[in-house]
């Protein structure tokens, strides 16, 4: 005998009303008003920009580059670590921000926006400090304003760190700062409104025997994305592939390296026996004669006449040697 696999109208009713019951029972298929927001295309869409690949890159040479800004103050090359960039509205970034920061704003004249450089006011203590000989490792006082040396040294640091920041984006684009301002409370900071949203580029700075400060640059997103296709692209270094910032200070420094000078006035000869019995007030007279070799670390490089500059004894050069008359 064969069953049918058919349901009755019944048997379907029944089920269709125990699926209601289960649901309204679980709250399944139910969507409550509180979870729902509206929503408008176009606002908010961080998509122009991609994954920040060349962002990255930027902040990453940033980052290698600007060690050389702090390395005459610090005496050391503090580490520097590009963190990831971080999207979020202004007034999210001033939320819990301190009340004394340095705070330099310029105008990107090619995007034709600006761009914000805050700098904690720990790390402006501890270059302070460090610049005249203090220790790093003295504890921060917090205060309501920087001292007139301070504020030098803001100036210092900041015109050397926008030098480095128009290096490290030339390979995308070249680009130019203009109209410099400087504050010290993000209240008081004329840079965008709080509502924009804007990326935060973060670097944490590792000072020895003190806790890592931070280097923030903040862009805002109204400014990057005409170039949002170039930041998409996966970047490569064109302009330059070696650190030509680090030959010029490699050159600069062999430059400075101090070399001892002597000006061979003669070649007396006497005997031992002479030797033996000089004593205090003895003179031997020397025969000088034109073109003095003059000897540099040991080498002889150069050929002068002696003479008198100003009521101080001199000498001319008159030529160069070359390398098989100097080992003569």
């Amino acid at each position: 005998m064969s069953s049918s696999k058919k349901l009755s109208q019944d048997e379907v009713d029944a089920l269709i009303s125990s699926l209601d019951q289960n649901g309204s029972a679980s709250g399944v298929g139910t969507v409550s008003e509180k979870d729902v927001r509206d929503f408008a295309f176009g606002e908010d869409d961080l998509s122009l920009l991609g994954d920040y690949y060349a962002l990255r890159v930027i902040n990453e040479r940033f980052a290698r580059l600007a060690r050389v800004v702090f390395q005459p103050m610090l005496r050391v090359q503090p580490r520097i670590s590009a963190q990831m960039p971080t999207v979020k509205t202004f007034d999210e970034y001033c939320e819990g921000a301190a009340s004394l920061m340095s705070l330099s704003t310029s105008r990107i004249d090619e995007l034709r926006g600006t761009k914000m450089m805050v700098i904690q006011p720990e790390f402006i203590s501890a270059l302070t400090n460090a610049y005249y000989g203090g220790d790093l490792g003295l504890k921060y006082v917090p205060r309501n304003e920087f001292t007139a040396t301070e504020t030098r040294v803001i100036e210092i640091i900041t015109e050397g760190l926008n030098k480095i920041l128009l290096m490290a984006w030339q390979d995308l684009m070249p680009l130019t700062f203009s109209e410099h301002a400087r504050e010290e409370n993000l209240q008081f900071a004329s840079f965008v409104e709080g509502t924009e949203t804007i990326i935060v580029c973060s670097f944490v700075v590792q000072l020895p025997k003190s806790e890592p400060s931070s280097i923030d640059i903040l862009y805002p997103l109204q400014t990057l994305k005409p170039i949002a296709a170039q930041l998409r692209s996966r970047m490569q270094s064109e302009v330059i592939d070696d650190d030509l910032t680090w030959r010029e200070r490699l050159e600069h420094a062999v430059m400075q390296v101090p070399l001892p000078l002597n000006v061979q006035l003669g070649k007396p000869k006497f005997s031992l026996r002479s030797m033996l019995a000089m004593e205090i007030g003895d003179v031997f007279p020397i025969k000088l004669t034109e073109g003095l070799s003059v000897i540099v670390k040991g080498q002889k490089m150069f050929v002068a006449d002696i003479g008198e500059v100003g009521g101080t004894s001199a000498i001319t050069i008159t030529r160069k040697l070359d390398k098989s008359s100097a080992e003569k």
